[in-house]
């Protein structure tokens, strides 16, 4: 189980990643001065990524547990 343990714990650590670089993107895109208009779509095509990591950071957070619970 240290196995699901551990790749749990990577899996989760790239969604955590993915959440960060999601959110310099936005950062990154608010001080650029973009218009209002330019600003929405950008975050509109970063929703979806967001989304993604954390739903990557969930699985591997589960995997952590599972493998507690069954080691």
């Amino acid at each position: 189980m240290d196995i699901l343990i551990w790749s749990g714990a990577v899996v989760s650590l790239l969604g955590l990643a993915g959440l960060l670089w999601c959110i310099y993107k936005v950062w990154q895109a608010r001080k650029s001065g973009l218009s209002d208009d330019a600003l929405r779509d950008t975050v509109r095509k970063i929703v979806p990524l967001n989304t993604g990591a954390l739903f990557v950071s969930v699985i591997g957070l589960m995997m952590v547990i599972v493998g507690i619970m069954l080691g």
